[in-house]
Order: structure tokens, then sequence, then C-alpha cells
């Protein structure tokens, strides 16, 4: 009889466990943070250039001055989308010299997490998103860099990721950017396709075929996974699966001190957009590394378009002088929900949330790279702050 009744305590228990983990998150004490947020990516009210970032804001209960917690769709500068084709543009560009300063002394940090923008045809015309069209909005401004040069100046945390430097933004605002945090987009993108076939995969940005068509011959000879490679002239490269490439996959490899300090995993798969920069290693560190597994014919592509085979994922310079952070992917495009950062201790259940054979996982990414990283970022530096 009593080992019926243990079981039942035992049952219950477990069933409870998410409320529980619930109590322990409403009841943690919330940590000021204030953060200057910049997307001007933000096709829907979902936030998805950005929800990331507010999962783990949220998760850890930083809050903003008026101690509430930060909301997906208002709490960033950019691009709001309203409904029936409306929107507003609410972005540091109205902001003058003077005004940029007080948001500088305002925020404790920057994170500019996607400046693509927002174009004609995902904007107006939704199932023809794969053209290039006349741009709505989008492109780190020079206001945003003029932002991002006094947070630096007043040594708080600055992060930027992919896509900042790339097309929209003009070359003068990308130079005064490298220039300023010691590294320089080498003009390549890249992506990793689970289907190369352009009868199967309609999801294939159509300038990317169109481009490497006029460039081979008129010939698109694809048919498996591979990984596309865009320069900013618009040439365009192939790896494809097995003809190319050893393993389908973008590799991320974290080198020593990533795996102690920040618990990255030694080696993960990347299936989304990255950039190719180099780093001036007088100034930053690299922390992490993506790998591009190529057999010889692959190497040989690489070699005879000067992509290189290696090269970097995380850059930092953690020091007292500033404190920035440039990742080399689109990090914080994850597809999650907000949901989830409300239980205190969900990430020992990750494997709960993703797919653990899809070698292409996105959120495995999050889980196991983006959470860590930015949570261990964002802890230090609110402690220096105290």
């Amino acid at each position: 009889m009593w080992k019926k009744k243990y079981n039942r305590y035992i049952l219950y228990a477990i069933l409870l466990t998410p409320f529980w983990m619930w109590m322990a998150w409403v009841l943690t004490p919330k940590k000021k943070l204030m953060v200057g947020i910049i997307d001007k990516t933000v096709l829907t009210k979902k936030g998805q250039e950005h929800i990331s970032l507010m999962w783990v804001l949220n998760h850890e209960k930083f809050a903003k001055i008026n101690n509430d917690l930060y909301e997906t769709q208002r709490d960033y500068f950019g691009f709001f989308p309203l409904g029936n084709e409306k929107y507003k543009v609410k972005g540091l560009e109205r902001f003058s010299s003077a005004k940029l300063n007080q948001l500088s002394e305002d925020c404790d940090m920057a994170y500019l997490t996607d400046a693509y923008g927002i174009y004609n045809n995902e904007w107006y015309q939704r199932k023809n998103i794969t053209e290039r069209s006349g741009i709505v909005y989008g492109g780190m401004s020079q206001q945003d860099l003029d932002f991002l040069l006094k947070m630096k100046q007043k040594k708080k945390l600055v992060i930027a990721e992919f896509n900042c430097l790339g097309s929209p933004t003009s070359i003068n605002v990308r130079s005064g950017f490298e220039n300023a945090f010691g590294m320089k987009w080498t003009g390549w993108i890249g992506r990793y396709f689970d289907i190369l076939d352009t009868a199967i995969n309609q999801e294939l940005p159509k300038w990317l075929v169109n481009n490497y068509i006029a460039q081979h011959g008129g010939k698109w000879p694809f048919k498996k996974s591979g990984i596309a490679f865009v320069r900013e002239d618009d040439r365009v490269v192939i790896l494809e699966n097995q003809t190319h490439l050893s393993y389908e996959l973008p590799q991320m490899f974290s080198r020593a001190k990533a795996i102690e300090e920040y618990d990255l995993p030694k080696k993960i798969n990347y299936s989304f957009w990255f950039d190719i920069n180099t780093v001036d290693t007088s100034v930053n560190e690299v922390l992490a590394d993506f790998k591009i597994p190529v057999n010889k014919a692959g190497a040989t592509e690489l070699q005879k378009e000067g992509i290189p085979q290696i090269f970097p994922s995380i850059i930092s310079h953690n020091k007292e002088d500033y404190k920035f952070w440039y990742f080399c992917a689109d990090y914080c495009d994850n597809p999650i929900s907000n949901i989830s950062s409300y239980f205190k201790g969900i990430s020992f259940f990750r494997r709960m949330f993703y797919n653990t054979t899809d070698p292409a996982e996105r959120r495995n990414f999050f889980w196991n790279v983006y959470r860590p990283l930015v949570t261990k970022i964002l802890d230090d530096y609110q402690e220096t702050l105290k």
C-alpha cells in the first residue's frame, strides 16, 4: 500500500515540475540592464531577428529602467510591422547628435541584431520573397554607427552580428565600424541549403540561382544539399554535398576559452546565414571558428575564389577599455518561442525542444551556443555595472 502512495507522490511531483519551475522564475529577482536593441529586419510581430536575445533577457529577468521586462514587439529601434501592409519606422535616423549621446548615457549596452532591412517584395508581395527588389528600410545608418561609437567611448558593451556590414549598409558606414572595432568583412556571405534542386526547393533565392547560371554557362547542375557563397558583387560559388563537401554542413569549432568559460560545445553544426571576416588579432580575440568541410574538389573551388576554409565565428574584445562582441552569423535568429523562457532551469530539458537527429536543426544552436554564450556575457557584464 505504501508503495502505491509513494509512486503517486512521485507522479504528482513530476506533473507539478513545470509549475515549480515557473514559480522559481517568478520569484527570481529582477536585474537592471538597459539594452539598446537595433533590428531593421522585423517582417512580422514575432520579431524573429531579435527573439533569441529577448528570450535570454526574459529568462534571466533583466529589466528596463522602469523595472518592466522586455517585450519582443516594442523594445527595439527599427522597423515595426502594423498589419495590412502598414508599418512604422522608429530607428535612430531620427535622433540628433545630442539625443544619441543621451541614449548612450541611458543605455548600459547596445545590440545590433540585424540591419539587412525590409524589401518591397517581402512586404508588399509576400508570395515572391525569393527575388530581389527595392528597399523599404534597412542598412546600418550613420546614426546607428555613431551610437555604437559613443557606447564604445563610454566603455559600455556592444554586440553586433550578421547582417550589419553587408548590403544595404554603405561602404563608409561599414568602414567606420570595421576601423572602430578591429575587424573587416571580406565581402563574402554564405548559407547552407538542405536541397539545391530548384524543382524541389522553391525557397532557393532566385537571384542566387540566376546569378550562378549567368556566371557558369547557363547551368545549374545541383540536386543535393550544399553551401552557397555570395560575394558583394554577386559572384556566386556553390559547394555541393559529396561533389565538393565531405560533410554537408558548415561546422563551428569552439576554442578552449569558449568551452571553459562560456560552456560552448567543442563542435556543432550551423545551417543558416553567415559572413566571412578577418580579424585584427592585436585588438580582438577569436573564440570560435567556422569550418567548411571540403574534399579535394571543394578545396580547389574555395582556393580559386579566395574563400578560406576556416574563418571566425565569434569575435571578442572583452577588456577594461571597452567590451565588444561580433557574431559572424545570424546568431539571434532561431525558430524558438518565448514561452519556454518563463521556466527557471529549463535548459536542463533543452533536448526536448529540438530534433536531436536532424543535423540542420537550428534550435540546437540556440540551446547549446546562443543561450549559454549570451547569458554569460550579460551576467558578467551586469556584475561589472554593480
